[in-house]
């Protein structure tokens, strides 16, 4: 329980009440509130004209977990779709840590770059989080993804997978645990 705590004092909170369930594995849920000043958060609706597109960590969570999942249960995905073991270790270590890592962070990063909207990447996808964000607008912006960092060999092997889109990672809606943030931000600050 002390990697709790840890966790809790790492994002500036604290561990309150809880309920007890004896499982074989490891069940953890929260819920994380705060008070705010307006000042101090970045609105989902404020993006402005030419403002760009940041997002904070790389795509490709489902796939990871999933590959590394059938490399355990010896399934024989693996050997079906021709994958490669000891990246599909090397990317489940990734996003482990990506998952692990707060947005914190990338959160105070906001205001230091003066971001003008901003929000996470979950269970969506890219593509349905990124069309509310372009829903929320109050300005009138036109959003163009061009290019997305994706989990290093997560790619092919969505490509490997029937349809040539496993969990729908091309097309967007590939859900991700602990995603990043996608961020409009004024051009010079992003680069």
């Amino acid at each position: 329980m002390f990697f709790l705590q840890d966790a809790a004092d790492a994002a500036g909170t604290k561990v309150r009440g809880g309920q007890t369930v004896r499982c074989p594995w490891l069940l953890l849920g929260g819920v994380a509130t705060s008070v705010a000043s307006d000042k101090e958060i970045i609105m989902v609706d404020q993006a402005m004209p030419g403002d760009v597109l940041v997002l904070t960590k790389p795509l490709g969570g489902q796939v990871a977990v999933n590959a590394y999942e059938w490399l355990k249960k010896k399934n024989g995905r693996v050997e079906e779709y021709g994958l490669d073991k000891e990246k599909i270790v090397r990317a489940f270590q990734q996003v482990t840590e990506q998952m692990t890592r707060l947005n914190r962070n990338a959160a105070k990063m906001l205001h230091k770059y003066n971001a003008h909207a901003s929000t996470d990447v979950t269970g969506f996808g890219i593509l349905g989080h990124a069309d509310n964000l372009a829903r929320a607008q109050q300005a009138k912006v036109k959003f163009v993804i061009d290019v997305l960092p994706v989990i290093e060999y997560m790619d092919e092997i969505a490509q490997k997978m029937p349809n040539g889109n496993g969990f729908n990672l091309f097309g967007g809606t590939a859900a991700e645990t602990s995603g990043g943030l996608l961020v409009a931000v004024n051009p010079g600050s992003a680069e």
